[in-house]
């Protein structure tokens, strides 16, 4: 055989060789993707590494104790409800971080502006489910999950809840919780009996309710792959959450704050803040709230910042 024969076939055989190599990932490809294959030549499919996980501005995973937060509280589109309501999307976003930045020279912590959105409304009337509580459609509240993301804002969903219960309402709200921007708050004063109605007395929520709506948003979070989440417990009466020292506190993946909720004068609310935060669970950070219109006196950021033990989270309704 002589060498030129010999290097035809050689080259031929390299060529073979190339096409494969290029051709095969492809074919695997396709072949991943065909629902007529069985599982095991479906399972040839290249893997692609995952995207690079969601981190805070400040490049972590952890929000407390590495931020405090400035929120404004209420609900889009009705100024009754808060400060939230007061303007548009975009305004709301710009006045909050201009809220956010008054207090980031009060602390060695990011500020993290923040809007907190009652997602259900308890009302005096009995709603289409009979439940006394009014839920705004995660349609409605997408682009302000989506617009507060791109701003470098978190959000809160706030549930107030009525004849139903916490759990059951936040798994409604499961697509808005699987951003990694979006946290949670319970609001007890809206917790109903089966004979209750809003605005006639201050709900109560045991404990037990609280743990089984926490392990589940722990669970969503942990298979998500979603960074800490924040939960937020309103609270202005010691009856108001039945046997708060029974808190579970273990969930690493949350971070819950208690929030004194009350208005009224500086003097008053004060010794309501002593009251809720003495003997608290251990691993819980707490929370003030100022009321534009409700309080007689609203504290400035330097005065609310001086509150002792110091907020962990700051809204404005």
């Amino acid at each position: 055989m002589t060498a030129k024969p010999v290097f035809k076939q050689l080259m031929s055989a390299v060529l073979v060789l190339v096409l494969l190599a290029v051709n095969l990932p492809l074919a695997y490809e396709r072949q991943a993707d065909d629902p007529a294959l069985p599982v095991k030549a479906r399972s040839l499919h290249v893997h692609r590494p995952r995207p690079k996980p969601f981190a805070f501005p400040d490049g972590g995973r952890q929000l407390i104790p590495a931020y405090r937060f400035v929120a404004l509280y209420g609900t889009p589109g009705n100024p009754a409800l808060g400060a939230l309501g007061d303007q548009p999307l975009a305004d709301s976003i710009m006045r909050v971080q201009q809220l956010a930045s008054q207090y980031q020279p009060l602390t060695a912590q990011h500020v993290m502006p923040t809007l907190e959105i009652i997602a259900t409304i308890a009302s005096e009337t009995p709603t289409d489910n009979g439940d006394y509580s009014q839920e705004v459609p995660t349609a409605q509240l997408e682009p302000w999950v989506a617009a507060a993301r791109q701003a470098g804002v978190y959000v809160v969903l706030d549930l107030q809840s009525g004849r139903s219960d916490f759990l059951t309402q936040a798994k409604e709200y499961e697509p808005l919780l699987k951003q990694p921007n979006v946290g949670l708050a319970l609001d007890p004063e809206w917790r109903l009996t089966p004979t209750e109605v809003p605005l006639v007395q201050i709900g109560t929520v045991d404990i037990t309710e609280v743990n089984q709506t926490l392990d589940w948003l722990a669970a969503l979070t942990k298979h998500e792959r979603l960074p800490q989440k924040l939960v937020v417990l309103h609270q202005f009466r010691l009856d108001m959450i039945q046997n708060r020292q029974a808190l579970d506190t273990s969930h690493n993946n949350l971070a819950l704050v208690i929030q004194m909720d009350g208005s009224g004068p500086q003097s008053t609310k004060l010794d309501t803040w002593r009251t809720i935060t003495a003997g608290a669970p251990p691993d819980v950070h707490f929370g003030w709230k100022n009321f534009y219109h409700q309080d007689p006196a609203l504290l400035d950021p330097a005065g609310t910042m001086a509150v002792q033990p110091q907020p962990w989270y700051v809204s404005y309704q």
